[in-house]
């Protein structure tokens, strides 16, 4: 693959020029208050460089606020949401602009690689957008500080979701409280979050001695959201209240792999006058603020916490040039409700 070229950013600038960032932009300002030693110190990094200042360099030039980038693939799903909650605690401090980039669910690398070659943003906060080669160039040629939520990568801050072991926690749920046919709620199309919980959830049923029915792993019609959503778990409870009138007991417990999906599928076994608990457990993911209203059974991902420390991490890789890369895996927890039984 051919290696692209990396440009010149105003913090290489101020590097070459042994100088603060404050004071190449003050250069590129025209503002008196600068030596003429230094000011030709910065000049001559400019030109050795052949610096080209984008959107943020002149911004930062102009004495305009910083702008803070928050790339995500969606708006409307209620998980980012959360996360976004917790940027707007920290960033209400800040006196930054926060630019939302909807970087769509079909290519998100694409778009992100996009936004970064425009260079219209000071940092940038990506949520759940996996770093190909390509987009590991472009953020490097960017010289953009860049914190990851929910993605992976050596060079970068990120905060990691584990959602492998939050699906253990849900299956050892099941089995410490004696359900015995496990079953599963998963999205429409391919999730790698989903895909994580689904793996940790029958890894843990299979050393607990049960087993999950392929027929109990069900998904309904909608795709919308990858199928996170309300409307795929009600469809997918339909297709559960079909095995359950049939043939097949169907399962005594299902995890759904979003609180979305399981806020669906109570309304549909509601309606049907299943017995939750007593006749099916169920158990969510995202402990979303809805979920308490519906006293459902959930894991906590922290999200909000997520977002905070996020922030936090990237304002001082904003503000530091030294400053040390944080790469932590945010531990789940069972937040235990009335949707499953007690011991």
């Amino acid at each position: 693959m051919k290696q692209q070229a990396k440009k010149t950013t105003i913090y290489a600038v101020a590097k070459e020029a042994d100088v603060a960032i404050s004071t190449v932009s003050r250069v590129m300002n025209g503002s008196e208050n600068v030596s003429e030693r230094t000011r030709q110190r910065v000049e001559r990094a400019i030109r050795d460089l052949n610096f080209r200042p984008q959107t943020s360099a002149r911004r930062l030039a102009s004495q305009q606020p910083q702008m803070m980038a928050v790339a995500v693939p969606s708006f409307t799903t209620p998980f980012y949401n959360e996360i976004l909650k917790g940027i707007k605690n920290v960033m209400s401090s800040h006196e930054m602009d926060i630019m939302l980039y909807n970087t769509g669910s079909k290519d998100p690398k694409a778009a992100a690689e996009n936004f970064f070659d425009r260079g219209t943003a000071d940092a940038v906060l990506m949520l759940s957008i996996p770093l190909s080669d390509a987009l590991h160039a472009q953020i490097s040629s960017s010289g953009i500080p860049t914190v990851l939520i929910g993605a992976k990568h050596p060079d970068y801050s990120y905060f990691y979701l584990d959602n492998y072991r939050g699906g253990r926690l849900a299956a050892r749920h099941f089995a410490e409280r004696g359900y015995t046919r496990p079953g599963m709620i998963v999205p429409k199309t391919p999730a790698l979050a989903a895909e994580e919980r689904m793996r940790g959830f029958i890894d843990e049923i299979h050393e607990a001695n049960l087993s999950v029915s392929p027929s109990h792993i069900v998904s309904g019609m909608s795709a919308k959201h990858a199928g996170f959503t309300e409307e795929n778990g009600y469809e997918a409870a339909e297709k559960i209240l079909g095995l359950m009138t049939g043939n097949d007991e169907g399962p005594d417990g299902l995890f759904c792999t979003s609180d979305s999906q399981a806020i669906g599928a109570i309304h549909a076994f509601r309606r049907a006058g299943v017995d939750i608990p007593g006749e099916l457990g169920l158990i969510g993911y995202d402990n979303l603020k809805l979920s308490k209203y519906l006293d459902l059974t959930t894991i906590d991902q922290h999200m909000v916490t997520i977002g905070e420390q996020a922030t936090q991490q990237l304002m001082k890789e904003l503000n530091g040039s030294n400053v040390e890369k944080v790469q932590i895996v945010e531990e789940p927890e069972v937040i235990e409700r009335s949707s499953t039984r007690y011991h």
